[in-house]
């Protein structure tokens, strides 16, 4: 779901890269989309915010263990939208006074949530903020829960802070990979069973891997593999 802020712009490269090709996607949490996958949704290419989900699809036999690599690394900030709120520890800003809802993707699903989790946990504030937590679907609605003050601040994905929709709405902090240690943010992608078959799914795989693609990935907010 965080790719919701780039994917337009991913498809409309694509489209250049191989413009007799139709693209058609669905956004949703790399948990869900696994769980659809596996009872078989017929997608081509799977693009996770993991590497472990698409590891179990090849294991499950629903997708090809030679076309999984990283394509991108997915960055965790903290954001708000309220005012006075000092980002720069995130243990702090969550036990504010004034923070009384905190959102975070759900971690059973959501790999962003999961770095949220770890991040929380590794300022020692996890069982202290369970009472203010409020978990998203996914990564775009744990968004919209502080775009719209359903929440006072939330853990989300640099892409969309950076996104034209959002950019200059409150405060945010890139966290670095060290405060959600032992949760990785790399973005994987492999063909299902069925994508493997299709030759414009393999080109999809190869559009990821040119540097076209992966300026736009870098101008949203993501890190890219050398």
């Amino acid at each position: 779901a965080n790719l919701a802020y780039v994917i337009d712009a991913l498809h409309a490269g694509f489209g250049r890269f191989a413009p007799e090709v139709k693209v058609t996607s669905a956004l949703g949490p790399t948990g869900g989309l696994f769980a659809q996958i596996s009872h078989g949704a017929p997608f081509d290419v799977f693009l996770s915010a993991d590497v472990d989900t698409p590891r179990a699809l090849v294991a499950r036999g629903g997708g090809e263990a030679a076309t999984l690599r990283v394509f991108a690394t997915g960055r965790l900030v903290v954001w708000t939208t309220r005012t006075a709120v000092d980002l720069k520890d995130l243990g702090s800003a969550t036990l504010n006074p004034g923070i009384a809802r905190v959102a975070l993707a759900q971690p059973a699903t959501a790999p962003y949530g999961r770095a949220a989790q770890a991040a929380l946990e590794r300022a020692g504030v996890w069982d202290k903020v369970r009472a203010k937590l409020v978990f998203g679907d996914s990564l775009t609605q744990t968004v919209q829960f502080v775009e719209t003050g359903a929440a006072d601040l939330g853990l989300v994905a640099l892409s969309a802070v950076k996104s034209p929709r959002l950019a200059g709405r409150g405060e945010w902090r890139e966290l670095s990979p060290d405060e959600h240690a032992g949760v990785s943010l790399d973005h994987a992608v492999v063909l299902t069973t069925r994508g493997a078959a299709n030759p414009a799914a393999r080109r999809y795989l190869d559009f990821l891997a040119s540097e076209e693609a992966r300026a736009i990935l870098r101008k949203a907010g993501y890190g890219t593999p050398p």
